[in-house]
């Protein structure tokens, strides 16, 4: 065992002190500015340079700052939607939320005189292991469901990849579903949930 621990250190030894900034490739990023000015962004060696490409002015984009705050109810005690919604108190109001489950990453719980929060942080990356907070997510759930008869919203950034991960691995594990038919009724309830690849595999991998 300890050659085998020398061979694999040794060899992470050699690819550190081999590194160099001249082996990294070449990278090229195309730019549309909001007012449709057009940028080439090159990174070469770790240097960046930026040049305006001369294509003339296209369109640009107007940036959506409208407050995402549909809630998606998938069990009358189960609702599902975006950091926006947790953070605007009328919707809270008008769902008659009781408990919030963040399971974003740095996203602060702002009313913890009115709601019952627990947090799980997760990123949003494929290889983030979902599935391991199923069973704490889950009871978290239940005690807001049997001993105070709660309503949760679950929620992370965009209310589309982590939260809808959660509530679906939920209902596989609570209810018995099947993957296809736990993750089409999250999706009835809230149309534009979208797992990552990797939640997705997880998902469809997932054994209660």
């Amino acid at each position: 065992m300890p050659c085998i621990t020398y061979s694999v250190m040794h060899s992470l030894s050699g690819e550190i002190q081999g590194f160099s900034k001249s082996r990294l490739r070449s990278q090229c990023t195309r730019i549309t500015t909001v007012t449709g000015r057009k940028l080439l962004e090159k990174t070469t060696d770790g240097e960046t340079q930026v040049e305006e490409l001369e294509e003339g002015n296209g369109c640009g984009f107007v940036e959506d700052k409208t407050l995402d705050l549909q809630v998606g109810v998938v069990r009358p005690y189960l609702l599902l939607g975006s950091q926006d919604a947790a953070h605007d108190m009328d919707t809270l109001q008008r769902y008659q939320v009781s408990h919030v489950l963040n399971v974003a990453y740095g996203v602060a719980n702002p009313f913890p005189e009115r709601v019952i929060y627990k947090s799980v942080q997760i990123l949003d990356l494929p290889d983030a292991d979902v599935t391991s907070h199923v069973e704490e997510c889950g009871a978290f759930i239940e005690r807001a469901r049997e001993e105070q008869n709660g309503v949760v919203l679950v929620h992370c950034n965009a209310g589309v990849s982590r939260s809808s991960s959660v509530v679906t691995a939920y209902l596989m594990w609570r209810e018995g579903l099947p993957f296809e038919e736990a993750f089409q009724q999250v999706k009835r309830a809230r149309p534009c949930c979208q797992p990552n690849s990797g939640f997705l595999r997880q998902l469809q991998n997932y054994k209660v």
